[in-house]
């Protein structure tokens, strides 16, 4: 019978999270009274993940597992997901159980309520250092103000996507993704449901700050020209600066003035400029980088096993 839901849950390294968070997402699409399916993407995991997933799949038919050959992140992993999903929604959740499945009927209730996107909204986050909360605000208010799309701040991949939204994803392969901006950015009918986050049930973040900064990267430079323009605005203010101090050195230095002789003040001119053009440089090739990445043609992912006779044709 095919699912009326499909759950998203990426996992690395999450052997004992996963039979709690089977156990309370049956628990929860049970009582919805709707066909559903959970699809366990292992994204490379070494520490058992994988054969719980198979043993999970072994008890439970509603569970299918999609393994990957290595690991290629937590953002493809959820790519790989959609590809596979068979649901008219389709939600994406973190193994980790700090997004509780107790909230999907409160997501499922707006679906039915006409919203083809209807994400999680963040009001508390349990279990996390004061840097982490302020480096996630941080990131979500700059992502907000300088990206051309307006991404909803305070909001993760916690989310039920429409069917119609998730055959929109399947078209967009870029490899450097970010999901929750691309949602935005299709439009459709959204809404926030506000939930509180809970602590990480087991285990260690898979997300620390290199990673983060990695994902805030990739979604400034996915979703907005910023960076360039700023390089563009250093250019015209080392050129406005060095027309305005050059006849003040000609004039200070026919005056006799001491202070204008010498080295000093070349080496500091040519220090200044020289990191404007490295900065410029780095914006450059941080685009530049992605553009090799994409005009190389490589599948977003390799797929070692997956569910047999399966009636979607996932894009890799």
């Amino acid at each position: 019978m095919k699912p009326v839901f499909s759950i998203i849950a990426p996992i690395f390294n999450e052997h004992d999270s996963l039979p709690e968070l089977h156990r309370r997402v049956s628990a929860v699409m049970d009582g919805l009274g709707e066909p559903w399916e959970l699809i366990l993407v292992d994204d490379g995991s070494s520490d058992g993940s994988t054969d719980l997933i198979r043993q999970l799949a072994e008890q439970d038919e509603r569970v299918r597992p999609v393994i990957f050959a290595r690991n290629f992140g937590h953002q493809i992993a959820v790519t790989a997901g959609l590809d596979y999903a068979r649901g008219d929604a389709v939600v994406i959740i973190d193994a980790d159980l700090q997004d509780p499945p107790e909230v999907i009927p409160d997501l499922v209730a707006r679906w039915r309520e006409g919203y083809e996107v209807v994400y999680a909204v963040r009001t508390e986050r349990e279990g996390e250092s004061w840097f982490k909360l302020f480096t996630a605000s941080l990131f979500y208010r700059i992502i907000f103000r300088i990206t051309d799309v307006k991404i909803p701040m305070d909001t993760g991949d916690f989310r039920l996507l429409d069917r119609k939204v998730v055959n929109v994803l399947k078209t967009m392969r870029e490899r450097h993704r970010f999901l929750r901006g691309m949602a935005a950015w299709v439009g459709f009918r959204q809404i926030g449901v506000p939930y509180k986050r809970a602590a990480r049930f087991a285990g260690s973040t898979k997300y620390p700050f290199k990673k983060m900064l990695r994902l805030a990267l990739t979604a400034i430079t996915g979703f907005s020209y910023f960076p360039l323009q700023v390089a563009t605005y250093l250019g015209f203010i080392s050129a406005g600066l060095a027309l305005i101090f050059i006849p003040i050195v000609v004039i200070e230095r026919l005056v006799g003035n001491q202070a204008f002789f010498g080295q000093a003040t070349t080496l500091v001119s040519v220090l200044f400029l020289g990191g404007v053009q490295l900065i410029s440089l780095g914006i450059l090739g941080e685009y530049i980088g992605r553009i090799y990445d994409e005009v190389k043609g490589r599948p977003l992912y390799i797929v070692r096993e997956a569910p047999e006779n399966d009636s979607s044709h996932p894009q890799s």
